[in-house]
């Protein structure tokens, strides 16, 4: 690996995740790409989170009030030293080339602001869904934020994420950058595998329907030349 390697900073936001934080962590940790740094951002957890991500050495760990996954972020990025910002939720786990893959993407494409990737889906051992969901769940590849590996600067040019969606920031993220035309590419690689359970699959329905209109009116209203609202 080429000393000369630009620095990623990788953010893990958690909130109560003591079951599947190691292995994230441990996920990041054995990426083929350095040199990177950790920083885990604790949402104001009650369980032993704090606890397992100290257990590992040279990891950045801060700790915040209860404010949601959007401001947990955003205080990863203020805290990131790295060229590029990389995040992963606190349950799910990186390929061991993720950040190689994309970091070489950017670095032969510097047109391109970021990267995005394959996710595939898996089910947490006891999960009890219907056939027809599993089959939908797992049948197909996914895209989403959290496989991004950004330039730092995209956040300084259009804002961090917007604190006031409890749910639904990173699409809402997406589409700002996607409005404003910041440069991205999707890469066919499955860079993430994200972890279906319980508690992500059943909750917040309600909220995330009533973001995802927000976040449609918004966008609509900055094609329509009304202005940009980070």
């Amino acid at each position: 690996m080429n000393e000369n390697n630009p620095l990623v900073s990788v953010i893990i936001p958690v909130y109560n995740c003591e079951h599947y934080l190691a292995e994230a962590i441990e996920s990041v940790l054995a990426q083929t790409y350095r040199p990177i740094e950790v920083i885990v951002v604790d949402d104001g957890s009650m369980d032993n989170s704090a606890t397992i991500t100290r257990s590992y050495s040279g990891i950045q760990y801060i700790y915040q009030s209860n404010q949601g996954v959007a401001v947990a972020r955003n205080t990863g990025i203020a805290a990131a030293r790295g060229d590029f910002i990389s995040f992963l939720d606190a349950d799910d786990i990186w390929s061991p080339n993720k950040l190689a893959v994309q970091v070489a993407y950017l670095l032969e494409h510097p047109n391109v602001v970021f990267t995005i990737g394959r996710i595939q889906n898996f089910l947490e051992e006891g999960v009890d869904l219907p056939p027809r969901v599993i089959k939908s769940l797992l049948k197909e590849k996914q895209i989403g934020l959290m496989t991004m590996v950004a330039y730092k600067t995209v956040f300084e040019q259009i804002c961090g994420f917007d604190s006031s969606y409890r749910v639904g920031s990173d699409l809402e993220w997406f589409t700002r950058a996607k409005d404003v035309g910041i440069p991205m590419a999707i890469l066919p690689e499955t860079l993430l595998y994200r972890r279906i359970h319980t508690s992500n699959l059943s909750h917040q329905t309600q909220a995330r329907c009533a973001g995802l209109l927000r976040i449609l009116k918004s966008s609509t209203e900055r094609k329509n030349g009304q202005g940009f609202k980070p």
